[in-house]
């Protein structure tokens, strides 16, 4: 996830001005936020490879968060930009293929570039795993998931052909689907489809809604997930307010928090979950329970 135009210019403005005020302290009887490495360890190794998911778990990481695409061919994948140049050598590869869009090649295709390099030569020949793959290296770990579906504009019916590959890996039985799975995107229509097609999952928004709609999103969402840049205190409490679908609080998992002062910045909040590219930067600065 990136801060897209997400944030108005006004909250960030005001999310920088609060990085300037004292931490809040944790209150009293908060549990200590759930740390999620953001497309995997990925300031340790390239992001949404399976080598990513390895660093979290070598960490100590439960939870790790990926992007999903989909190929030519309705192959699902794990890549952040719908697009293929950033993070492999598709460029080289296919040079008379631009703008290398990922819904543009097959999956065949995409398994032939280079996922690694532009990262570290120490990770050369690292690949664009499929779904299927980067779910069988997160169950090797017994770490959990949190999914998050890329522009679902671009690829009709994504949110059923996801569930349907988490369903064929065994993720939608009640154990997963209790406490191992969170499916999110930044589209409200998506988040509401996974619900509506799967009732049981975990499912959350990336966002900052004003705080008189969050009653609208509870109704489909259990997670308001919002840039660090645009929350407070009395934002996360609007949303613990809510109630979600499952008939329990709503969460807040922020993004994209990757050094220790703002980390416990966010933890006074009162956020349930912090996303990073450093995790254990994160572990390491917030209190123990």
């Amino acid at each position: 996830m990136h801060a897209r135009a997400v944030a108005a210019t006004t909250t960030a403005l005001l999310g920088t001005a609060a990085l300037l005020l004292p931490a809040p302290q944790a209150r009293a009887g908060a549990e200590r936020p759930t740390v999620i490495a953001h497309r995997g360890a990925s300031t340790y190794a390239p992001e949404n490879t399976l080598a990513a998911v390895d660093k979290a778990a070598e960490l100590g990481i439960s939870w790790v968060e990926n992007d999903v695409q989909r190929t030519k061919d309705g192959e699902l994948v794990v890549l952040h930009d719908d697009n293929l140049k950033r993070t492999t050598d598709v460029e080289e590869v296919f040079p008379g293929r631009a703008p290398w869009k990922v819904k543009d090649f097959t999956a065949a295709e995409i398994a032939l570039l280079d996922a690694g390099s532009w990262f570290s030569p120490s990770y050369a020949g690292a690949r664009v795993p499929t779904l299927e793959q980067y779910m069988d290296r997160v169950e090797l770990h017994h770490q959990k998931l949190l999914l998050e579906i890329k522009n679902p504009d671009l690829y009709p019916g994504i949110e059923g052909q996801t569930l349907k590959a988490l369903a064929n890996e065994g993720w939608l039985d009640p154990d997963h689907v209790a406490s191992r799975l969170i499916v999110q995107s930044f589209s409200a229509a998506s988040v509401r489809t996974v619900h509506e097609l799967r009732p049981a999952v975990k499912t959350g928004f990336l966002g900052t809604p004003p705080t008189a709609d969050l009653s609208g999103y509870a109704d489909f969402a259990d997670q308001i997930n919002p840039s660090y840049s645009s929350i407070s205190t009395d934002y996360v409490d609007a949303v613990h307010e809510m109630e979600g679908p499952h008939g329990r609080p709503m969460e807040v998992f922020t993004w994209t928090v990757n050094d220790a002062d703002t980390a416990r910045l966010v933890a006074g909040y009162g956020v349930d979950g912090i996303i990073t590219n450093s995790p254990d930067v994160v572990q390491d600065a917030l209190p123990e329970d």
